[in-house]
């Protein structure tokens, strides 16, 4: 039975993409709905806010200095020691309905993202792209049903993807030299009454964890899709979780209150908080996108589809 302790009170409409920066002992995530960033430093307590000018729905860690973000119209760099950001593209420009949201790095530092549209989130209008180290984008599938949580497996030659809107876990075959996915197949579906299977991270034994967005949980999977045990929560709507710690075996957690009514909200007065569990089993850092900032491209403000 592990002990759910509720860390830090932000009150996120939707608190997502945690990653842990072991150099800085630091946990940072967004708030896709509030154009904010957040740090924690875990030893002095220490919680910053950054207000951006980017609706940051993912980070990403460079291997260098700063950020790399993935916005609901593209993605961008972020310096959190000035807090500029620059936007770098928008590959689905042409499509209004269709943002981006969740995505990860692969071993070569490459990053990849999904879509979805949110006029209509059962559409399959979503798809996996990435952007390599010289910012090129390249289209990888199509076809999603709101595509969330993504992750590799240890080897980085699995890529686990969510598709929300279906309650479904997909599965790829990754080419890590090529960049391209193939053979995709289901890993895991979920119950209707455990609500819907948002972010994927992968621990260090190689079992998938899922948060879940009205669920009230998260789940974590063997390899081969059968559930391992789950971890109740205190709020409805799990986001997403990073592993953290000097010993990488606390995993901190993002929830949300996004589609709360006032009575909801009065009854879990959690809802949007960020939490931390000492699980006893360690999961292993993000890769880094390894990309350079090409400074004579940058634009200094954020000129997207649906613009603050």
């Amino acid at each position: 039975m592990f002990k759910v302790e509720h860390l830090l009170h932000v009150e996120n409409e939707i608190g997502e993409s945690p990653i842990w920066v072991p150099e800085e002992n630091s946990i940072y995530w967004c708030d896709t709905e509030g154009y904010k960033i957040f740090s924690y430093e875990v030893n002095s307590k220490k919680h910053q806010v950054y207000d951006v000018e980017m609706p940051v729905e993912a980070l990403g860690k460079r291997e260098k200095e700063g950020w790399l973000l993935v916005t609901k119209e593209g993605f961008g760099y972020w310096d959190p020691k000035s807090n500029e950001c620059a936007f770098i593209a928008d590959p689905e420009a042409d499509k209004p309905d269709v943002q981006f949201n969740d995505g990860t790095t692969d071993k070569k530092g490459r990053y990849l993202v999904g879509s979805f549209n949110f006029n209509n989130l059962d559409a399959p209008d979503g798809s996996l792209y990435i952007l390599d180290e010289n910012q090129k984008i390249k289209k990888l599938d199509s076809g999603l049903a709101l595509s969330n949580g993504i992750c590799f497996s240890l080897d980085g030659k699995t890529l686990y993807l969510t598709e929300m809107a279906i309650g479904r876990i997909s599965v790829y075959d990754y080419d890590l030299d090529k960049g391209t996915v193939s053979n995709k197949r289901t890993f895991a579906e979920v119950d209707k009454s455990k609500g819907k299977p948002d972010g994927l991270i992968i621990d260090s034994e190689g079992f998938l964890w899922s948060a879940h967005w009205g669920g009230s949980r998260i789940t974590r999977y063997d390899p081969s899709g059968k559930i391992d045990m789950e971890i109740m929560m205190p709020v409805s709507s799990v986001t997403c979780m990073a592993f953290g710690g000097e010993s990488m075996d606390e995993l901190y957690v993002t929830t949300a209150w996004y589609g709360m009514s006032k009575a909801e909200r009065e009854k879990e007065k959690y809802a949007g908080d960020l939490f931390k569990i000492k699980t006893g089993i360690k999961g292993i850092l993000e890769y880094r996108y390894k990309g350079e900032r090409k400074k004579e491209k940058d634009v200094w403000c954020y000129v997207g589809r649906n613009s603050k």
